[in-house]
Parts: C-alpha cells; sequence; structure tokens
C-alpha cells in the first residue's frame, strides 16, 4: 500500500511534533511526506501535481496542528482547489473512490478538554465531523485519526514516544478495520 502524508504546518522547522512525525514517515517504505506549506510558501497551489499525487497512493493522511477547532488555512484552500467537481466528486467525480483517508492531529490542549463536560464542551469526532462528511463526498474510507494531546505539556521522552508510535499506527494493514461510521 503507498501512502501519502500531507503535511499542513505553516512552521514545520518550528515545531516539535508534526517535524519528528513527518521525519518519521521520511523512513518508511512506500510513504511520500509531502510539506504542502514548504511546496507552496505563496500558496499558489499547484492543482493537477497535486491530483497527480493523490492519484498515485492508496493511503491519503493529512497531517496537521489543531488550532481554533480547525486546520491551518493552507489545509482548507488545498481542499477547495484540489478536491475539484468533476475529479473528486459529482457525477464523474471518481478519481479518489476506494482510496482511504486518515487524519494525524496533534491537538496542544489536553484530551480532558474535549468532552462534553471539559473546556470545549466537544469531543474531538464531533469537531472533526466534516473531515468525516468531506471523505463521504469523495469516496474514500475514513479511517480513525491519530490524535495526540496537550503536545505543549509533553516531555521530549513523551513527543519521542508519540513520533515513534505515529507510523506504526498509520501504517498499519489493519487501520482499515479503524473506519469510522459514516452514519
Amino acid at each position: 500500500m503507498k501512502t501519502l502524508v500531507l503535511v499542513f504546518h505553516p512552521n514545520l522547522s518550528g515545531s516539535r511534533l508534526n517535524r519528528r512525525w513527518a521525519e518519521e514517515m521520511d523512513k518508511q517504505d512506500d510513504v511520500t511526506v509531502h510539506r504542502v506549506y514548504e511546496a507552496y510558501p505563496n500558496e499558489e497551489i499547484d492543482i493537477k501535481a497535486e491530483q497527480e499525487l493523490l492519484e498515485q497512493h492508496d493511503r491519503i493522511i493529512l497531517q496537521f496542528p489543531f488550532y481554533w477547532y480547525s486546520t491551518p488555512s493552507l489545509l482548507k484552500k488545498w481542499e477547495d482547489a484540489v478536491f475539484t467537481y468533476g475529479w473528486a466528486y459529482g457525477s464523474t467525480g471518481n478519481k479518489l473512490h476506494g482510496k482511504e483517508l486518515m487524519l494525524a492531529i496533534s491537538l496542544g490542549a489536553p484530551e480532558a478538554s474535549y468532552t462534553p463536560d471539559g473546556a470545549f464542551k466537544y469531543t474531538l469526532p464531533e469537531l472533526l465531523r466534516p473531515f468525516q462528511a468531506t471523505s463521504n463526498m469523495i469516496g474514500t474510507r475514513y479511517l480513525a485519526p491519530y490524535a495526540v494531546y496537550g503536545v505543549m505539556q509533553l516531555s521530549d521522552e513523551q513527543a519521542e514516544q508519540a513520533a515513534k508510535a505515529y507510523p506504526a499506527y498509520a501504517l498499519q494493514p489493519e487501520a482499515a478495520l479503524n473506519i469510522v461510521n459514516s452514519n
């Protein structure tokens, strides 16, 4: 299985966890790591090149820090530009059908904040629902995300453990069993 990791971090060199995640994925066989902010510093996306890259892979991982209950702005811009009608969705838009979509997310707040009684009042799956809906629309199988909470409080050892665990989770053949119910 060929895996594409699309890294959306506006300051990857300054990121402790997302940078290490990308470095660990770079070491894996059949994995392409695409640092999107580095590829498009002016945010002028080469739609054709991005679509070709997606077509060449079986599992697509969107890796990003989760802040303001959302994604870095380039990820949204990338989705709007690349997932075009007639290519990704619509009556003839089937280029991603049957592929797998996974999210790899770093979160600053602790997991307890993402509960009905927590600071944010919503669970992470609830806040990620637009990704699941997008996956449904483009015909991919939405896999359970890899999420690391409280990244600002992680010790160096914990951050390193999370970096080493990422490929083991994201590349496991059984990840397809972690398909999130679309109901």
